[in-house]
């Protein structure tokens, strides 16, 4: 049972804010006081993005906590962690974040194998309308539970 999955993080807000496509696997470059950090369950991806920086991805604006008895030698919370991809995937996401509208997102940060992944996911921003009919639909969608519920 050696891929067993911890899910440590996820980005709720990601599926609230955007119109998610492809999602794929990343692995992350980390320092040994991080890795610490994130197996306590100490980190956020909210308002975290990911970015192509001369052929290489990098997590930005994610929030991986001080590990306690770490040393002076700490890592800095909200540093750019470097992802581990293919260059091809790599070269194909170049190519789909150039059309309008597109960005990538990270949606939950997880333990594979005893290594940190990031599930990354393309996404398209949602108009302030379309996340309005998603919580009216969640909304119906409760009600007509709790009316099935009810009725038994």
């Amino acid at each position: 049972m050696r891929d067993k999955i911890q899910t440590v993080a996820t980005n709720r807000k990601a599926y609230h804010d955007y119109h998610l496509e492809d999602r794929l696997e990343a692995g992350i470059a980390l320092t040994g006081t991080e890795i610490k950090s994130i197996r306590a369950g100490r980190v956020s991806l909210r308002d975290s993005y990911a970015r192509i920086v001369d052929g290489e991805v990098w997590l930005v604006g994610a929030h991986v906590a001080p590990y306690e008895p770490g040393t002076r030698y700490n890592h800095p919370p909200k540093r750019d962690r470097k992802l581990l991809l293919h260059k091809r995937e790599i070269a194909r996401l170049q190519d789909r974040l150039e059309t309008r509208g597109y960005t990538l997102v990270p949606l939950r940060l997880y333990i594979k194998g005893g290594r940190a992944k990031v599930e990354l996911a393309l996404a398209r921003g949602k108009r302030q309308y379309d996340k309005r009919a998603a919580i009216a639909r969640r909304e119906a969608d409760r009600e007509i539970q709790r009316a099935l519920r009810d009725r038994e």
